[in-house]
């Protein structure tokens, strides 16, 4: 049987919404492509085969949370420029540095790490003057270090490497603009860290130390409100309920913003290290958000009793900046036991 029909006519609409598509998808399948090769140039080429770098490998133990791994990046990269070796980093330590900082250190994956023979060298928290030469290739650097005596000569390039991301110090500084003080522009800011958390018990049971009191707190912001005019205090802790609760803010000039999620510090930290000056306690955290942030910085001085173990693992001086404004804490708790 013949069919009668007409020919068949491709609605004209169809062909516009095929072209539409059509096109949709290769744009998004170019902008998908730059995306990925943006994220491969960003991130750190992982070491293949230990032989691949003919001077030796360098690398450092990723222990403890954030301020502490800060301490140990900035201590492998001034060390190894220092003995001219290259460093490598864990992966752990990319896992919680990278999210926050432009670091450009690569990583040394742990397959590969696992097939190199270590020399362990066991760091001081100071700068040593056998550090300047250390023996070996192959060395894996051990210990806490977190002293502006290993990298403070190289502090613009440190300042490079914990250079916050846009995205994360963007959302700090809007949170920033929308402050006010007793209904006017903050003149400036203050970031406060309080550490308490594990410290609360520790410092005293362990260390024969205290950790920063009320008083503290009061003495440090009076510093300030005495020398800049309408300064507001950001206030960041892993302890906020007690910080509520000993903090006076009746003048108007105190909020409390940081969350004090200890395991996603880098929204505390942010908002720190945009703030003008500093108040900190004790505790690496606030140590590093101080040093990055710059201006003046107010810290916690002579918080353990001359026999206290900590000071043989701890120097004072060689954690806190010569400019930095030390407050004394009271130890009288200590006595009365």
């Amino acid at each position: 049987m013949v069919s009668t029909q007409g020919p068949f006519f491709f609605p004209m609409a169809h062909i516009f919404l095929f072209v539409f598509t059509a096109s949709t998808i290769f744009h998004l399948q170019q902008r998908l492509a730059k995306i990925q090769l943006s994220w491969e140039l960003q991130t750190p080429v992982l070491m293949s085969t230990p032989l691949s770098v003919t001077g030796g490998v360098w690398t450092i133990n990723a222990i403890g949370r954030l301020g502490n791994q800060m301490g140990e990046y900035a201590t492998l990269y001034a060390l190894a420029k220092m003995n001219g070796r290259p460093a490598f980093i864990p992966p752990q330590m990319h896992s919680t540095l990278a999210p926050i900082f432009r670091i450009t250190l690569p990583v040394l994956h742990s397959t590969t790490a696992s097939k190199i023979p270590w020399q362990n060298y066991h760091l001081n928290d100071w700068m040593e003057e056998q550090y300047r030469h250390i023996p070996g290739k192959y060395v894996r650097l051990t210990g806490y270090p977190c002293s502006w005596t290993f990298y403070h000569h190289l502090r613009h390039e440190i300042l490079q490497e914990f250079t916050l991301h846009d995205h994360v110090r963007e959302e700090a500084q809007t949170f920033l603009r929308g402050l006010r003080v007793n209904g006017t522009w903050p003149g400036t800011f203050v970031g406060v860290h309080v550490r308490r958390g594990d410290y609360v018990h520790v410092m005293p049971r362990v260390w024969k130390g205290v950790v920063a009191d009320r008083r503290y707190l009061e003495q440090a912001m009076d510093w300030f409100r005495a020398r800049y005019s309408s300064p507001i205090f950001v206030v960041t802790s892993n302890g906020m309920a007690w910080c509520r609760e000993n903090i006076d803010t009746s003048r108007g000039d105190v909020v409390f913003a940081g969350d004090g999620i200890e395991g996603s510090p880098g929204k505390d930290f942010a908002l720190l290290t945009q703030c003008n000056h500093t108040i900190i306690t004790i505790g690496t955290f606030g140590i590093w958000a101080a040093y990055l942030a710059g201006g003046e910085t107010i810290y916690l001085a002579n918080y353990t009793l001359p026999d206290s173990p900590f000071l043989k693992i701890f120097k004072p001086e060689a954690a806190f900046l010569p400019e930095w404004v030390g407050i004394p804490a009271d130890l009288s708790p200590l006595l009365k036991h």
